[in-house]
């Protein structure tokens, strides 16, 4: 293969690429030095071509011997050849010296050329250094940017943001700027720019956490404001449907409406509880894989914030805005716990509930200890009771709070037993005038029947009694009943919308009612009774204790009716025993009343023991008593069967009186003539008893009649035969019979005559007779 033939340059291709060199450009900034390289380029392959030439030239010398003889040959061609080649040989001459000219003024250009381009060159690559410096310095500047609105970030409370950005420069891809110092330094600030971001956010949530409990008595307030409305909204709609009677708030169906109008405690036009601080907190904790130490942190706060709430000692007054307070607290842990995932446990914000519930219960109960008003008890239950119903809509656990609920419903009871108890002696000592109750017209007649209670045909028979009209009761039983029915009412009062043990309710209740009615009244009218001689005061209280009696009965049945209609147990009223048992004492004390004013009709002074003579009539005394005891006893207000006994009662005092005249110690002796009196005057009460329709009285008189009969008909001998005395003298007591004859054998041996002392030792002797055949009978 030939070699290739180099490319030939001729004077004139020179000269034109020489003319088309423009070393300084006019439009330009720069020299233009780059078309020089191409020419110098071609400048070179024209000196290997003069090279050539000369060799050609040593050649054609060698060989002008065969080339003279050519010529010969051809000499007209030769001539003409030779003068061509002494034309390109003027021709490369001409050129060599303008090869030579050239390549020295090219020398001379190139030189500067090379100058300026090696500065060129230089300056370049310091404008490179340059660039590169500058790209490096903005990147720089980028980062430091980028680190700088970090802060700014922080402090604009974008910490999600500037937690991002970190992560960016921790992420970059490699560049000549991650080997820098700069760059290296800046990696090794960002831990300390997490934890600004870490301490500004928690700084955030500790100031967040202090605005909630700044706000949570608000939200407290509101939330029981709405369980209020709530109830009062239930209540109502109870009341018009008989169906929904036993439905309580948070029932089905309450709970059903009440969706329909919930109400958000946390965000409404009062207020608005802004989470957004915890849970970004969160969140950048998360990212920080710190979640746990935020955990225990908030944790400790709220426990701390907890334990401030409840004051110690805590007053009363001040239990709405501390109960206000724990439902706020616990309304927005309830929030957080929906809201944050596995941030919080349930079993953190119980230990909070639990805690915060032992605490409050201890210092009520505290606060309550020294109360003797039982409604200081009833506006706490209320106040723990809207805290209760609240915090259950939470699904808080509520179970140790009812149960205190009811340990104060207990000491609350004790004391409503207390203030009723003496409201009842007060009205049973003081304010009852033992008179039957007057009502003057319909309406007052229909207050007081429904206040009292009767049975079924009482009341039937005072409703469609005429008016005005004297009922049997004074106004004391009146109030009794009306007071009866304040403290059931308040009992019940306390227990409403309270969850409780139905059996236990009714235990209390009717243990409370056993109390008031046998300890305070039953008591406070038998001493009313005692503390009086008045006959109709008395009696009027044997009719109280009467319609008491009916009462307890009635009240029993009525309260275990209301109690069964709300799934209740029954009532057990007991005290009607107690109210028999002062009944009969009392009756006693009508007996003793009347006894206590016959002795002050009769006594030792209204007899001559040993008159001269004889009465053909009666004892002046006996008319004013005879007349004064149906009088009296037939006006008191009783019921027949204790008149009966009243009488009864008051003739056989009489009578007893009577006898132990004659055969008690204290008349030494007697004679005939007394006896004959004492016997005309039994049988005038005989016959005024009679003429009052009351003839069975008289038997009061059969043993002081059958006594004195003996000795005024000389009949002691036939007393001594047994058959005879079980036959005729069977009600006369020996003992008696012996005292009596006793007495007038002494009245016998102190006589002067002798008739009166023969039948005076008469008389001894027939008494040793009836002591020898009973030695061992008393009187």
């Amino acid at each position: 293969m030939p070699p290739r033939r180099r490319t030939q340059f001729t004077q004139e291709n020179i000269d034109q690429q020489l003319q088309q060199i423009h070393l300084l450009d006019q439009s330009s900034s720069s020299e233009n030095l780059e078309q020089l390289g191409p020419i110098i380029k071609q400048i070179h392959s024209n000196r290997q071509q003069d090279a050539y030439l000369r060799t050609v030239k040593t050649l054609i010398e060698s060989k002008d011997a065969e080339i003279e003889s050519i010529c010969g040959d051809n000499y007209q061609e030769f001539i003409g050849s030779v003068s061509t080649l002494l034309s390109i040989k003027t021709y490369t001459t001409n050129l060599r010296e303008k090869i030579t000219t050239l390549d020295q003024n090219v020398s001379q250009v190139g030189k500067a050329l090379v100058e300026k381009k090696r500065a060129l060159l230089q300056s370049k690559k310091t404008a490179s250094n340059l660039d590169e410096g500058i790209d490096t310095l903005q990147a720089c500047l980028r980062v430091l940017d980028v680190v700088n609105r970090v802060g700014e970030m922080i402090k604009e409370g974008k910490y999600w943001s500037a937690l991002r950005s970190l992560e960016e420069i921790g992420s970059m891809p490699p560049t000549s700027l991650s080997q820098t110092p700069l760059f290296q330094h800046l990696l090794s600030s960002l831990p300390s720019l997490r934890g600004q971001i870490k301490d500004a956010v928690t700084a955030s949530v500790k100031h967040w956490l202090l605005d909630i409990r700044n706000v949570s008595a608000q939200v407290g307030l509101l939330a029981l404001e709405a369980m209020d409305s709530r109830n009062r909204r239930w209540r109502s709609r109870r009341e018009r449907d008989p169906l929904l009677k036993l439905s309580k708030v948070g029932s089905a169906v309450e709970t059903i409406t009440y969706e329909k109008v919930e109400y958000n405690v946390l965000d409404n036009e009062h207020i608005k509880v802004d989470f957004t601080p915890l849970y970004q907190c969160i969140h950048i904790y998360g990212a920080l894989d710190a979640l746990d130490e935020i955990r225990k942190s908030y944790q400790a706060d709220r426990k701390a914030q907890s334990d401030l709430i409840i004051p110690q000692p805590l007053p009363l007054s001040s239990l709405q805005s501390v109960t206000q307070e724990i439902v706020g607290f616990f309304i927005i842990e309830s929030h957080v716990l929906a809201t944050t995932g596995n941030f919080r446990s349930e079993r953190d914000v119980e230990e909070l509930w639990e805690a915060l519930v032992k605490g409050l219960t201890t210092a009520v109960e505290y606060s309550l200890k020294k109360e003797k008003e039982a409604d200081s008890y009833l506006r706490a239950k209320e106040i723990l009771l809207g805290f209760v119903m609240t915090l259950e809509s939470y699904s808080y656990s509520t179970n140790g709070l009812h149960s205190f609920i009811i340990l104060l419903f207990e000491k609350y009871v004790g004391l409503l037993e207390t203030q009723y108890g003496k409201r009842f002696e007060r009205i049973v000592l003081k304010d009852d005038d033992c008179i039957p109750m007057y009502v003057e017209n319909t309406g007052e007649r229909n207050s007081v029947l429904d206040t009292i209670w009767l049975d079924t045909e009482q009341r039937y028979q005072f409703e469609n009694c005429a008016v005005p009209v004297s009922l049997p009761w004074s106004q004391g039983f009146y109030l009794c009943c009306q007071d009866i029915r304040s403290f059931v009412s308040s009992f019940y009062q306390f227990i409403e919308g309270v969850a409780q043990h139905h059996r236990s309710i009714d235990d209390l209740l009717s243990k409370s009612l056993n109390t008031l009615l046998a300890d305070y009244i039953s008591k406070s009218m038998a001493q009313r009774a005692e503390a009086t001689s008045n006959l109709t005061q008395i009696a009027q209280i044997v009719t109280n204790l009467e319609h008491l009696q009916v009462a307890c009965v009635e009240l029993e049945r009525a309260l275990t009716n209301i109690r069964t209609s709300q799934r209740g147990g029954t009532i057990r009223i007991t005290a009607a025993k107690s109210f028999e048992s002062t009944l009969s004492w009392t009756l006693a004390r009508v007996n003793s009343a009347i006894k206590s004013k016959l002795d002050d009709f009769f006594g030792l002074s209204e007899y001559d023991w040993t008159p001269p003579t004889r009465e053909t009539s009666p004892s002046m005394y006996l008319y004013e008593l005879v007349n004064w005891l149906t009088t009296v006893v037939d006006s008191l207000v009783i019921k027949e069967t204790y008149k009966d006994k009243a009488f009864s009662a008051a003739v056989d005092y009489l009578a007893s009186n009577l006898i132990d005249f004659l055969t008690g110690r204290n008349i030494p002796m007697v004679n005939e003539n007394a006896i004959s009196n004492i016997l005309i005057d039994i049988d005038f009460l005989e016959e005024e008893f009679r003429r009052h329709g009351r003839p069975d009285l008289a038997t009061a008189f059969v043993e002081l009649r059958a006594t004195a009969g003996i000795v005024m008909t000389d009949t002691v001998q036939e007393y001594l035969v047994p058959s005879m005395r079980q036959a005729a003298y069977g009600n006369v007591k020996p003992k008696r019979l012996q005292a009596l004859l006793e007495k007038l054998a002494r009245y016998g041996s102190q006589c002067r005559d002798s008739p009166s002392r023969d039948r005076g030792e008469k008389r001894r002797k027939e008494a040793e007779a009836v002591g020898r055949v009973f030695p061992g009978e008393n009187r």
